[in-house]
């Protein structure tokens, strides 16, 4: 008995391939999720009638526990995969545990729950198309993971202003502090001082209204020069310093300028963003240590 899989009976699928403590069946005739002990029929129906009642996907708690482990590797936030790493290496109460941490991070929070809904639904998906394949029908296509969008759609990028400036601060300290023993970041800093909000300026706020990071950027007679380009810690390494370089870039285009940034020693790893974007290196420091 064929069925149509539309995104109301996908969600109520996943929400029942979830629950442990009950005995579930799909009713094709109706095109929905029964219980097989607790059901609303009028008559006991006949549930070996495996064309109208067919078992939901297979869905267990290793399932669930292989689908944190594979988000937690794809985190590219060191300090909140190694707090996942942990909960999930716990030997009792690991899915309450991995929930506990997430709880501290929201943005992150809603990138799993992103991440795990696109996952058990590619599961549905795949177990319809198993279905259509028996009632000689063409599959339903499966979208392609969009990791970028799982990490970035809930950030808001605006111009910055002056009103910003106690955020920019702060952070700024923030980033300052992380490095106070680090002799070539003094140097750094002393080369690109904090301005805020220069001249050009745009920040990034989390869904929640955040203040997540900013760039900022200085006018000089013959060049533009990024002063700043700072995330916080917990966001970092997801793709928001390349989105407000970006930013900043498209907004400074026509200026007629060329446009410098300097990077601390230990950042070398934004080398490749800045090349994707087509700045060249043009000066190098060398610093003796006495």
């Amino acid at each position: 008995m064929h069925f149509e899989l539309d995104n109301a009976l996908t969600d109520q699928i996943v929400f029942y391939m979830e629950n442990q403590h009950g005995k579930f069946m799909l009713d094709s005739k109706e095109a929905a999720v029964i219980d097989l002990l607790n059901h609303d029929y009028n008559e006991e129906p006949d549930f070996s009638d495996t064309e109208r009642f067919i078992p939901l996907p297979d869905w267990c708690s290793n399932d669930g526990y292989r689908l944190m482990e594979t988000f937690t590797s794809k985190l590219k936030n060191p300090i909140i995969r190694y707090e996942l790493s942990s909960a999930l290496n716990k030997s009792r109460k690991v899915f309450r545990s991995f929930r506990n941490v997430l709880d501290q991070y929201p943005e992150q929070l809603k990138m799993w729950f992103k991440f795990k809904k696109q996952r058990m639904t590619d599961k549905v998906i795949a177990w319809y198309n198993a279905l259509r394949e028996q009632w000689g029908l063409d599959p339903l296509g499966i979208e392609p993971e969009d990791n970028s969008s799982l990490i970035l759609e809930d950030f808001v990028l605006r111009e910055g202003n002056a009103s910003d400036l106690e955020d920019a601060q702060a952070l700024h300290n923030i980033c300052v502090e992380q490095k106070k023993d680090n002799v070539a970041y003094a140097v750094y800093l002393d080369m690109n001082p904090f301005a805020f909000p220069g001249d050009f300026s745009f920040v990034a706020e989390s869904a929640s209204g955040e203040f997540s990071g900013f760039i900022c950027a200085v006018k000089h007679d013959s060049y533009l020069q990024i002063r700043n380009l700072e995330v916080k810690p917990e966001y970092r390494a997801l793709g928001l310093g390349k989105t407000l370089l970006s930013k900043l870039i498209e907004k400074t285009q026509d200026c007629g300028l060329c446009t410098t940034i300097d990077l601390p020693i230990a950042a070398d790893y934004f080398k490749r963003d800045l090349n994707l974007e087509n700045f060249k290196s043009s000066v190098r420091r060398f610093v003796l240590y006495t």
